[in-house]
């Protein structure tokens, strides 16, 4: 037998080679092909791919921002001390808690986190709602909470349900909040409408209140008291250990630079909300995949994500789910509210009147009092939403892909939710049949598609691309956890 020739030898290489330079072509050619319909999407949206354009964002830098962040991670500001703002909104955790429904105060261990964060006496949840992310807490534009009940008001009405392009700016009409009958401006709800947000979690009896500290004083009142007691000014006699009042007296002359005002006009509740508004508007976190695609960058996102971004944004009938009819902008929300059919697991606010069968959670009604706005809740940002579940204005869906599945089909979807999924232990199930039932009439309309699971895993992939790298890196967070070890500080991130 003859040996093989060197062509003999090549002819296979070269013809791999023709396969291989095809193939690379064939991919090539389907790429371009999503690119330029992506970017004819993109155009026809208006994406930029800058979500903070225009927008100041406080330097976590800074000396204010600083303090602002210590605050945030103080046990001092809950009326039991056993609780912080970040035990709710680590930066760890996606800015929120891991939990389906979050727990505040009178828990085991104040310092645990996420499903090590349980109540004493095994008490079930009693905050109806799974905390939202402060993540890019400064691009929120009209609303704040899952119903909306801090909101900015333009020409003194109720903007919320319009449609936020072409409005250049909110105006100077301030905010409504929960301290005044809606839709009244709130005179105090401070600059912005992070600030205006940060002053209620300290009020809430369920989440940092309590209910031994000053129990009988109004919102106002017992803000102004926790101020008294931080400062080491109340007449009552109400303190804190000697160290702990020195600290905070010093930060707070240090950072206003007034060595020798009276502490009563530098530790006040006002200074405190806008210290805690700057660190949670510092939290901006958009550096990701999308954005670097929107901006011209073809290979920062993959062929899956471009098929599930074309899902997103196409229209149904065109190929794709509409998605972006809600999830609109470089923010992706249109800051609206929706009666999207998540199952109703939880309490209901035990603080409003709110309930209907069995203490279904009403939604936007509880603040409006309108019946249209019954189970109608705030469209949440998509942006980092990998980090931020459990997902659902009560943590019903515990992955990614459920959410997404309950999106496509809400009715569908609802009705064969399996509370098993939930993680946390005590979450209220027991009455969801009859909740559901409560709340299918007012959820009509609602659009019913047909998908693969192909589809879900493209949504799911594009959906990953909002995550900005820094968010899943302990070590980019870092400047935004405290390093000292004060007296006051929850050290929380040291006990997971």
């Amino acid at each position: 037998m003859k040996p093989l020739s060197g062509v003999y030898c090549l002819r296979p290489l070269l013809l791999f080679g023709v396969f291989s330079l095809l193939s690379a072509n064939l991919w090539a050619g389907t790429d371009a092909a999503l690119d330029h319909e992506l970017h004819r999407l993109i155009r026809t949206h208006g994406l930029t791919g800058d979500p903070a354009k225009d927008k100041e964002i406080p330097d976590i830098q800074t000396p204010a921002v600083q303090l602002g962040m210590r605050l945030f991670f103080s046990s001092s500001l809950s009326g039991n001390r056993d609780v912080a703002c970040a035990s709710c909104h680590h930066p760890l955790l996606g800015g929120d808690d891991d939990l389906s429904l979050s727990i505040g105060t009178g828990v085991i261990e104040p310092d645990k986190l996420g499903l090590g964060r349980t109540l004493r006496d095994g008490k079930a949840p009693l905050v109806s709602r799974n905390a939202p992310t402060t993540f890019n807490a400064a691009l929120w534009r009209w609303g704040m909470f899952q119903d909306g009940r801090i909101e900015a008001l333009l020409d003194g009405k109720d903007k919320s349900t319009s449609s936020a392009y072409g409005i250049p700016s909110l105006g100077s009409n301030g905010f409504t909040t929960p301290d005044v009958a809606y839709p009244r401006t709130d005179f105090w709800a401070g600059s912005n409408l992070a600030q205006a947000q940060a002053r209620f979690p300290l009020v809430f009896v369920e989440e940092m209140r309590g209910h031994d500290f000053n129990p009988e004083l109004n919102n106002s009142a017992y803000r102004s008291k926790l101020a008294q007691r931080l400062g080491g000014y109340d007449p009552s006699g109400n303190s804190l250990p000697e160290a702990v009042t020195q600290y905070w007296q010093a930060a707070f002359r240090q950072v206003y630079n007034a060595p020798d005002a009276p502490i009563s006009t530098l530790i006040t509740d006002q200074n405190i909300t806008d210290l805690l508004s700057q660190y949670e508007r510092s939290q901006l976190f958009v550096k990701n995949p999308w954005n670097q695609y929107v901006k011209g960058d073809l290979n920062a996102i993959s062929s899956e994500a471009k098929q599930g971004a074309l899902l997103f944004y196409r229209q149904p009938g065109s190929g794709g789910f509409g998605c972006v009819n809600c999830h609109q902008s470089n923010f992706f929300t249109d800051e609206g509210f929706h009666n999207l059919l998540i199952p109703p697991i939880g309490p209901s606010q035990a603080d409003k009147d709110v309930t209907e069968a069995h203490g279904v959670d009403k939604g936007r009604e509880a603040v409006t009092e309108k019946p249209e706005d019954r189970f109608r809740f705030r469209t949440p940002s998509l942006l980092n939403v990998e980090v931020t579940g459990p997902w659902g204005h009560n943590g019903a869906y515990t992955t990614l892909d459920g959410i997404v599945q309950h999106m496509l089909r809400p009715r569908s979807a609802a009705l064969a939710y399996d509370p098993r999924q939930l993680q946390q232990a005590g979450v209220q199930t027991d009455h969801l049949a009859a909740n559901l039932e409560a709340m299918l009439p007012y959820a009509k309309g609602l659009p019913e598609y047909e998908y693969t699971a192909e589809d879900v895993q493209q949504l799911v992939a594009f959906l990953k691309t909002l995550t900005d790298p820094c968010v899943k890196d302990a070590a980019c967070l870092k400047p935004w956890i405290p390093a000292d070890a004060e007296p006051d500080l929850m050290h929380v991130q040291d006990k997971f």
